[in-house]
């Protein structure tokens, strides 16, 4: 104690606790990367302050923007797993290699963007590229939409996954249904029963004449 010039083993029982000052937390290496025009939102809050994030837009984000590449460690095996997330894997020299994001000091922001579970929620692509994982978006994003991901087709059958396909825009109207005109019924001259095809009166008659 600087008061009373005695080492003290916790408080000073004459002057007090000292008055702590905490250092200011700095934001991890994920959350910095982020771009300026996307933002994390807090969706749900789990047991032990655990936060569930997901990505949006702030402004129109156009088709065919691509991110990345994906930052993570290679790893033989997958010590972080998230069901909310995408699993990703690489080719590398010859081998087959997990991208794990055990802490958000260990990848960029793209460690955020959750999966997609249906075509219409799913606003981005995953590809591998020379050995790194992209995110391409399949459609204009607008302000306020959560960026959602699943694999391309060639990626979803190197993770042995399904692949979801997004429906491509056209310009083209689809075609009016056509009507179908009504079918003259075929009638059996004997009991007068009616059938859809002549096939069947057919078999029918000869019922008939089986009976005589």
């Amino acid at each position: 104690c600087e008061d009373c010039g005695k080492s003290l083993i916790g408080e000073c029982k004459l002057h007090g606790p000292l008055i702590r000052a905490k250092d200011r937390v700095i934001p991890s290496r994920a959350r910095l990367t982020l771009p300026h025009y996307l933002t994390l939102r807090v969706l749900e809050l789990r047991a032990g302050n655990q936060q569930i994030l997901g990505v949006f837009a702030k402004k129109v984000i156009q088709k065919r923007t691509q991110f990345g590449p994906y930052v993570g460690q290679l790893s033989t095996k997958l010590t972080c797993y998230d069901e909310s997330r995408l699993v990703l894997q690489v080719l590398k020299d010859g081998g087959k290699y997990f991208l794990d994001t055990p802490n958000e000091d260990c990848g960029n922001w793209m460690m955020f963007v959750r999966l997609a579970r249906n075509q219409e929620e799913q606003t981005l692509v995953a590809y591998q590229h020379c050995g790194e994982v992209y995110f391409t978006t399949v459609k204009p994003i607008e302000p306020h939409t959560e960026l959602k991901v699943w694999y391309a087709a060639d990626y979803a059958k190197f993770m042995e996954a399904s692949a979801v396909f997004i429906k491509e825009e056209s310009d083209v109207s689809p075609l009016p249904p056509v009507a179908k005109e009504p079918v003259d019924p075929w009638i059996c001259s004997s009991c007068g029963s009616t059938f859809a095809t002549f096939a069947l009166l057919e078999s029918h008659q000869c019922i008939h004449k089986d009976r005589l």
